[in-house]
């Protein structure tokens, strides 16, 4: 597959305030966030819902109902649009904000898969390509359906591996980011007890689909197991044994490593492991803290331009706007449509913290990207 640049933007020039992080908290301060819709959606206190929970697509189609009534005060939602790129995920998401806020929707599910062939396969109102190139058909194919873009029509945009740094194009440079964010991390709380290399294979090995029934498929989870088992206290041999079996859950392990809190006094760990067992108790999903900050810096290194660098050296080294995504949102907001985006990053690793932004560092929807699309 070729591609080529078509510029610079930002998450804030496509989509102004109307962008809502894993916190739900959105941008926009005009807009109602988790605190003031928790009861309505009837979630417990403190606990945030996951992008494919009922309970997230509740907050989310109030949210989108408000933002409609603050340019378009006669207009009401009347059907949904959806742009992601995994069929589980963002295919529930898309389902349980149609049945939330009672529209009738379609999806587009894509991907670059360069191996194969362009195809597309149309059922139970998801579309799912495997080349992002495919977006303007699918606007196409919407028209044949009867389903206008107007004002009355909602897009929801997932933003990690669609909008920013595609799947199959350019989301490898996200997980690098994650990745060192992951080491900087526990090298750091280990000391002289860090072991890159044996770093790296317990979290390539416990990063597989194979052991989220213990993860979670939580990156928090994942940094501190790693933290843990860096420590030495536990054989990482052992515990992906037993993860992967499905005889492990998460909270078992947190509290088989309760047991040695002595041990992790010794090594430094127990403010961290107190720390990060209230937040989990408390119901935070993204209880590693010092792991998202770390991310936060990780990534926002990978945005920006690589002056007169080849289109290919700018994928693999830079996280890049999806120009198909961005031009279609741009397609979709001339015709009026409200455009929201989704983002699954929590706010500690999309923003800097009160230190660094007297640093002068920048939120991730401010920074600049290159827009990358296929050749035409």
């Amino acid at each position: 597959m070729m591609y080529q640049r078509y510029g610079l933007t930002s998450l804030q020039e496509l989509l102004g305030g109307l962008l809502v992080y894993r916190n739900l908290r959105p941008l926009d301060a005009r807009l109602p966030g988790l605190a003031h819709l928790r009861e309505r959606c009837a979630l417990r206190p403190g606990a945030i819902p996951r992008k494919a929970e009922p309970g997230f697509a509740c907050v989310v189609a109030e949210m989108l109902s408000s933002a409609r009534c603050l340019d378009s005060p006669g207009a009401r939602i009347r059907r949904l649009l959806y742009l992601g790129d995994t069929r589980m995920n963002d295919g529930t998401a898309f389902e349980n904000l149609c049945v939330a806020g009672q529209w009738p929707g379609w999806a587009f599910i894509g991907q670059d898969d360069p191996g194969q062939s362009a195809l597309v396969k149309v059922a139970d109102r998801l579309y799912v390509a495997n080349r992002w190139s495919a977006l303007p058909e699918f606007l196409q194919f919407l028209k044949t359906k009867g389903f206008p873009l107007d004002a009355e029509t909602a897009l929801v945009v997932d933003v990690d591996k669609t909008l920013v740094g595609a799947r199959g194009r350019n989301d490898a440079v996200i997980d690098a980011a994650r990745v060192e964010a992951v080491e900087r991390t526990v090298e750091r709380l280990l000391g002289q007890r860090f072991d890159a290399t044996a770093f790296r294979q317990a979290y390539n090995e416990l990063n597989q689909p194979a052991y989220h029934s213990f993860t979670e498929d939580n990156q928090d989870y994942l940094a501190y197991v790693c933290l843990v088992l860096g420590s030495g206290l536990f054989s990482a041999r052992a515990l992906a044994q037993e993860a992967r079996s499905g005889e492990m859950r998460f909270v078992d392990w947190l509290a088989r490593v309760e047991t040695k809190r002595e041990q992790l006094a010794v090594r430094g760990l127990l403010a961290v492991h107190d720390e990060i067992r209230e937040r989990i108790r408390e119901g935070d999903p993204t209880p590693f803290k010092a792991f998202r900050h770390n991310e936060y810096l990780c990534t926002i290194a990978r945005f920006g331009d690589v002056g007169d660098a080849a289109v290919e050296e700018i994928l693999a080294r830079r996280i890049c706007m999806t120009e198909e995504v961005a031009r279609a949102i741009e397609v979709a907001r001339e015709a009026g449509v409200l455009v929201f985006g989704l983002s699954d990053k929590p706010d500690e690793a999309s923003m800097p913290n009160d230190d660094q932004a007297r640093t002068g560092l920048l939120p991730l929807h401010r920074l600049m990207a290159v827009r990358v699309g296929e050749l035409q």
